[in-house]
């Protein structure tokens, strides 16, 4: 059984995080409109999820962790979403973000976009999850639906009723910073919140632009990888189109947990998706996004041996 370990979140209130988001983001964004809104219908494209919302019960959780890829792989991390939801006191979770897809079921190393309405003993699991790997016919991205649970060496995810509610809606166009768009976020809740952890996760669109993102090869790594250099090296990285649906999770602060602070997934409707880095046209971006303050923290399997190389 992996260890679980529980922090609580300081939980700001919706208005007081939407004003100092908005504060925030005009410093790297030419236009931000941070707003309290009702959750749009995510069961509606271009979203497609499983559930109408993303409020109910809000947690973020850190499942083992990048030293369980790097330097070396340990193929024997493997996880489970529908175990996580338990372990994270949520049982029927809809969950969403990002993580590794199980090498022992797909036979290839590949990127998970979790999007997860996690099962009950009532209800069975709903899963509109995808994977995007390397096409081995043409070194492209293939972008496919996973039908399983199961997930091997790490994952971030954001968990929650999947219930409508009142959520924050966040619109930036044309980014003038150097961050993007997610690590802009969590910049702004460290230095707001200082050492009061924040956590925030949910979803948001690439509705204009192109952005770099990134898929693991097919093949784990043989030989050792130290540096960031050499990850980057092993790694495919792609510019994709919007629109894009992505799944972020944010934590401010480690508040000494060895956590990755933030990692995000996304997909297309055309193709596409993977691990996002940053946008590619910062004049003409265009994001929307909607996310909830994280009210808890569940650390499962935390990596014995830690370094914090492959983590941006």
């Amino acid at each position: 059984m992996a260890k679980v370990e529980k922090f609580a979140f300081h939980v700001p209130s919706l208005e007081e995080l939407a004003g100092v988001l908005q504060k925030g983001l005009k410093e790297n964004f030419a236009d931000a409109l941070v707003s309290v809104v009702d959750c749009p219908d995510l069961t509606q494209e271009p979203f497609t999820f499983p559930v109408k919302g993303i409020c109910g019960k809000p947690r973020i959780a850190d499942v083992g962790g990048v030293p369980h890829l790097l330097p070396l792989v340990q193929k024997d991390k493997v996880y489970d979403l529908n175990t996580v939801a338990k372990e994270i006191e949520l049982p029927g979770a809809f969950i969403l973000g990002a993580g590794a897809a199980s090498s022992r079921i797909l036979g290839v190393n590949a990127e998970l976009i979790p999007i997860a309405q996690t099962e009950t003993e009532q209800k069975h699991a709903v899963n509109a999850s995808y994977t995007a790997r390397i096409n081995p016919t043409d070194g492209g991205c293939l972008l496919e639906k996973y039908k399983y649970s199961g997930f091997g060496l790490l994952a971030n995810l954001f968990a929650s009723q999947g219930q409508p509610g009142k959520v924050i809606e966040v619109k930036a166009n044309g980014r003038t910073g150097q961050h993007n768009f997610i690590t802009c976020l969590r910049h702004i809740l460290e230095k707001h919140y200082g050492d009061k952890p924040v956590g925030m996760g949910g979803t948001f669109l690439i509705q204009k632009g192109k952005a770099k993102m990134h898929i693991m090869p097919p093949e784990f790594s043989a030989c050792p990888l130290n540096t960031d250099e050499e990850v980057n090296n092993w790694l495919k990285f792609f510019e994709m189109k919007a629109p894009l649906v992505c799944q972020p999770v944010i934590v401010s602060r480690d508040p000494g947990f060895d956590l990755r602070l933030e990692h995000t997934h996304g997909f297309s409707h055309y193709g596409e998706g993977g691990h996002y880095h940053n946008d590619t046209t910062p004049d003409s971006v265009e994001y929307l996004g909607y996310f909830m303050p994280a009210e808890l923290l569940f650390r499962i399997d935390r990596p014995k041996e830690t370094h914090l190389i492959g983590r941006d």
